[in-house]
């Protein structure tokens, strides 16, 4: 279901240089992600709009994961109808999933491929980390 989600095309090409983004598990296994500036992306990209999308990003996915009494509901829901409800409608962790799909396909073609780079969405990358491609350098 999250195959090429955010990346138009089928996602950035394979032979060219990759920064990884690690997970953040300081706070526990949430899915947080650290918002370290790599150097990598020193001479391409603002600190402070690499800050703005990790920590966005990091917002989407603690809205996701936020219990309340609605997700409470709806997790009800779903064990009663054997998940046969997944049919009709869309849980809120899928809704959250596609805000952060919409918001990393936004940030590629505002920010990122402007810069030659490519923003990949996490969730194709099962959460373990954020991948940039920086278009134009080969792969090392």
């Amino acid at each position: 279901m999250s195959a090429g989600r955010g990346q138009a095309g089928g996602g950035p090409p394979q032979n060219c240089q990759k920064v990884f983004i690690q997970r953040d598990y300081s706070e526990g296994t949430v899915v947080k992600f650290h918002t370290r500036f790599p150097t990598e992306l020193e001479s391409r990209l603002d600190r402070q709009l690499f800050e703005y999308t990790i920590n966005q990003l990091n917002n989407y996915f603690a809205e996701a994961e936020r219990a309340s009494c609605s997700t409470y509901c709806e997790s009800c829901l779903y064990c009663l109808t054997g998940y046969l409800i997944s049919i009709c409608t869309e849980s809120h962790y899928e809704k959250c999933l596609r805000k952060v799909a919409k918001f990393v396909s936004e940030q590629n073609d505002r920010v990122y491929k402007p810069r030659g780079l490519l923003l990949t969405d996490p969730t194709t990358r099962g959460l373990r980390l954020i991948e940039i491609s920086v278009l134009d350098r080969p792969a090392s």
